[in-house]
């Protein structure tokens, strides 16, 4: 069977781990995959454009395990009373192929976004920074507010977005943290204005200059999230020549993020290089960083093994009869037939791979080996005949 994590599911999950904590721990599990990241197939994601969106799959494995996540990108849906983006992923085991999780992630994305953010700016960003300039209240910006609030210390937040419904949803929506300031401005220079981390994260589809050179002062972090395909951009192009540019996986990032903008041989820094110490984050206290953020499938990978694992922990989901569980399992035809239907649907398959026949020799055992990158970091090991749930 297959476990199902619905938005009830998850809404619930989250709420039962606290959002801090939900947070902190998809930051951690997604920094501990970053460190392994020659482990990962890496690929940039699979992308169907369309005159008012984009669709796009995005696919990775660790050769233990396999995820993908379904999203979209729809700038005119809320005008029909519809959500920008909706997601959708899928967590399955590489040996048997099986899926283990079919999960929502229109809410999950927007918390591995903003737990990405956090990671980026712990990296990038001056020691004490405390004032950010928030470019876009819309779906994911109560995230985003809160991860840094909470994780980096941030306590002061200035506003800015084209429509002036959606910063006052955002200040209502965070009016019960009283210790994070909220300002709204009238316009985005006003917002930046001696700002330490400036996050953009508008959704126009097309190539826009949110920020201009002129906006920025000296040793500002930036992070740039909105801009994630073909066409669209945020930040003008001279910000990007006088920066430090980080991004997350360089072939992608050429074609769909800020430096689609810059010459092929621009000079980038993959993430990974500096969360792992290979090489530094910001040099000075006075340089310009930027992390060109457009969004990549190992973090979908670890938000849907983080999901995973905490839904054992919490016992919440249920099991979904996605994938047929046969006494014969060439006799597919059988389930045409109503007799016989009845006796083998929802049953679990008696083998699921080599991998776990270790794990069911100690399946009351708590994991204590597994990495916080781990799929199964944290939870209890389940005996080879469930390992499947």
């Amino acid at each position: 069977m297959t476990q199902l994590a619905d938005l009830p599911t998850l809404s619930r999950l989250i709420r039962e781990v606290g959002l801090s904590r939900f947070i902190q721990g998809l930051a951690d599990t997604i920094h501990a995959d970053f460190l392994r990241w020659p482990q990962f197939q890496k690929q940039p994601r699979v992308v169907n454009h369309s005159p008012g969106g984009v669709i796009e799959l995005m696919p990775t494995s660790d050769g233990h395990r396999y995820a993908f996540k379904y999203v979209n990108g729809h700038p005119g849906n809320p005008a029909h009373g519809l959500s920008t983006v909706v997601a959708f992923g899928v967590l399955a085991d590489v040996e048997t192929g099986y899926p283990l999780l079919l999960s929502e992630m229109t809410l999950a994305t927007a918390l591995r976004t903003a737990a990405v953010s956090l990671l980026a700016a712990r990296a990038l960003a001056r020691p004490g920074a405390r004032r950010m300039a928030l470019i876009g209240n819309g779906a994911q910006a109560e995230f985003q507010a809160l991860a840094l609030h909470w994780h980096l210390g941030i306590d002061e937040i200035t506003l800015h977005d084209v429509d002036p419904h959606a910063t006052q949803r955002l200040m209502r929506n965070l009016a019960p943290y009283p210790s994070l300031r909220l300002r709204p401005c009238e316009s985005t220079a006003q917002a930046v204005r001696g700002a330490d981390i400036v996050t953009t994260i508008t959704a126009d589809k097309r190539r826009a200059t949110i920020l201009t050179p002129e906006m920025i002062e000296p040793g500002m972090h930036l992070n740039a999230v909105g801009g994630d395909c073909p066409g669209k951009t945020e930040l003008h192009a001279d910000i990007l020549r006088q920066a430090r540019v980080v991004v997350e996986y360089e072939p992608q990032t050429r074609v769909e993020g800020e430096i689609q903008q810059m010459p092929a041989d621009s000079p980038v820094t993959e993430l990974w290089r500096v969360l792992s110490g290979e090489v530094p984050g910001r040099e000075h206290a006075m340089q310009l960083t930027v992390f060109d953020s457009v969004g990549f499938a190992l973090e979908d990978f670890s938000t849907l093994c983080y999901v995973h694992q905490q839904l054992q922990r919490h016992g919440l989901g249920r099991e979904l009869a996605l994938v047929p569980s046969l006494q014969d399992p060439k006799d597919l035809f059988s389930l045409t037939d109503p007799e016989r239907a009845e006796h083998v649907q929802g049953q679990l398959p008696a083998y699921t791979g080599a991998q776990h026949d270790a794990a069911a020799r100690h399946d009351d055992a708590l994991d204590l080996d597994a990495a916080p990158g781990d799929c199964d970091y944290g939870t209890r090991r389940q005996p080879a005949a469930r390992a499947l749930c």
